[in-house]
């Protein structure tokens, strides 16, 4: 398994930062405008107050090589927090916590993924 990011994943990331690009522009995504949650985000964006989530992924991408699973922007104790959560090496699976406005990490948590176990044949599920 690469550690790199996929052809595969890329493009679907890049579908969902056009997505994100698209809601927070206000065309295309009528929804999203009226909810006010993406309407706080893209007021940030604008603001300066939030990194663009590319920039973001980069730096995880160079630092923390895996596949993103996830990816939220929440707010915490008044500041913008991403959560971004991956699927690393080994199958590790990593949540990382940064910092919206500089990209800090302020937080990560791994956990090693289950073993898969095949089901014998002969046993009733």
């Amino acid at each position: 398994m690469s550690s790199r990011i996929t052809p595969r994943w890329r493009s679907t990331l890049t579908g969902l930062l056009i997505w994100i690009m698209l809601a927070m522009s206000g065309t295309g995504v009528s929804h999203a405008a009226d909810n006010p949650d993406h309407e706080r985000a893209r007021q940030a964006v604008e603001a300066g107050d939030v990194l663009p989530l590319r920039t973001i992924l980069d730096r995880v991408e160079r630092e923390y090589p895996g596949q993103v699973m996830e990816v939220e922007l929440d707010r915490e104790k008044g500041e913008w927090v991403y959560e971004i959560r991956l699927l690393r090496k080994g199958g590790v699976l990593m949540k990382l916590k940064i910092h919206a406005r500089d990209g800090t990490i302020l937080d990560f948590k791994e956990r090693q993924g289950k073993p898969h176990k095949p089901h014998d044949q002969g046993e009733p599920r």
